[in-house]
């Protein structure tokens, strides 16, 4: 397996810690689109905090947020993990001893020391310096000068270049003919939003030609992340990325979207209340397949998508490419709920149900109406060539760590599928 192309290492630290460390003195808050200084930090910090609201900035000065980083990763208190969805799903694929992971990203010393040993760095992708992703949480009720934070939520900022241009691709794709992978796993792309348009362009024209060249007979996996330009969205899944993969991992905000970029069904919903309706989710998944995925006419390798959302996962296939689709959904489901815990096995003292106990498949055709049977948790419906499997997720009820639990669900999910040679 394979994975690329986006690898750092995330800082986890509490925010107010690493403000009173850098010796910022609180002040009003106020929302800057991207930070250059210590003043700015604590600003948007304090105006996020003080809404309860998670949020991701880019940090423009590259020698004060290496201070910044260095003052953070040596804090105490301050944890360091493997991190990049790349990164991620490597690392968890390598729990399984029969695998071998290449990983292709910008590695510095700190992430190798983190890797697990089954992961293979090339050595074109070491460097010397780390990449560093802060990410700042704070409690609910914490305060903050005047400010107390109505719930916990976490403040992202980087300064990471490589992994928004896509460095290593290029790398990846030149190992593959020496590593000859069962499969390979991209990610990333969301980084590239913070280039201009024209830097973009052509550095995701590059990326599809590099993605060309994997040999047909390698199934490709695409995780998406969280993304905010329409446009971009929609250039990755109309013209250029997703015809040229077999499968993809989104959550609900990455769905809603993608149906909003392309005017797909249910564009017109602004936002999820609550847990996704599973007909809306449903729709949406087999609209992406019928007009994106593999047909007869059309040039498309597209087969697989893999939704997760706290309460419920949903795989959705195109007939006749995939096997062993109920216990992939189902291990996916697993890792959520021990990932979150921290536990090896589901603790069902610390775990709840939260999907819907009833359900219909489908808002726009004559929908199915489901109501789950605990025996059999895993349920399957049929849509013109399409087929679902659901499964309800066990959610951790006072989760220990959730970055990164899309990119365990995905590659667990991918472990347990059987992809049928074309």
């Amino acid at each position: 397996v394979s994975s690329s192309v986006n690898a750092c290492v995330d800082v986890v630290l509490s925010g107010v810690k690493l403000l009173e460390a850098l010796g910022l003195e609180p002040r009003d808050g106020k929302n800057h689109a991207v930070l250059s200084s210590g003043q700015d930090l604590g600003e948007a910090f304090t105006h996020f905090m003080e809404r309860g609201a998670a949020a991701e900035r880019f940090f423009s000065d590259a020698a004060a947020f290496r201070d910044i980083a260095r003052t953070a990763s040596e804090h105490p208190a301050a944890q360091l993990y493997v991190g990049g969805n790349a990164a991620l799903i490597g690392q968890k694929l390598a729990t399984n001893p029969d695998l071998k992971i290449l990983l292709c990203g910008p590695v510095g010393p700190r992430l190798h020391k983190l890797l697990d040993d089954n992961v293979v760095v090339p050595p074109e992708s070491m460097q010397e310096r780390d990449e560093f992703h802060l990410i700042l949480e704070y409690q609910a009720g914490e305060e903050w000068g005047q400010v107390r934070a109505p719930t916990a939520n976490r403040f992202i900022f980087s300064h990471d270049l490589s992994n928004g241009a896509l460095n290593m691709l290029e790398v990846f794709v030149s190992s593959l003919d020496e590593f000859q992978p069962d499969l390979v796993v991209l990610s990333g792309l969301h980084m590239m939003e913070g280039q201009s348009k024209e830097a973009r362009q052509r550095r995701l024209m590059e990326a599809v030609a590099s993605i060309s060249d994997i040999p047909t007979d390698i199934p490709i996996h695409l995780e998406l992340a969280s993304m905010t330009d329409q446009d971009f969205m929609s250039n990755i899944m109309h013209q250029q990325v997703f015809p040229l993969v077999n499968s993809i991992g989104l959550n609900e905000q990455e769905l809603l979207f993608l149906t909003q970029a392309a005017s797909g069904p249910h564009a017109s919903l602004g936002s999820w209340s609550g847990i996704p309706d599973v007909g809306v989710v449903s729709d949406i998944l087999f609209w992406i397949l019928k007009e994106h995925g593999k047909a007869a006419e059309r040039a498309s390798d597209l087969t697989r998508i893999h939704f997760h959302t706290l309460a419920y996962h949903i795989l959705a296939t195109v007939d006749g490419h995939w096997g062993n689709q109920a216990a992939a959904v189902a291990a996916g489901a697993r890792a959520a709920g021990t990932q979150a815990c921290a536990t090896d096995t589901i603790d069902t003292s610390r775990v709840l149900l939260k999907a819907p106990r009833e359900f219909l498949t489908s808002h726009t055709e004559a929908p199915a109406k489901i109501s789950l049977n605990p025996d059999e948790p895993v349920v399957h419906w049929h849509r013109e060539g399409i087929s679902f499997h659901f499964t309800p997720v066990l959610v951790c009820k006072d989760p220990v760590r959730t970055v990164g639990l899309g990119d365990a669900i995905s590659a667990e999910g991918l472990l347990y599928s059987e992809a049928y040679p074309q």
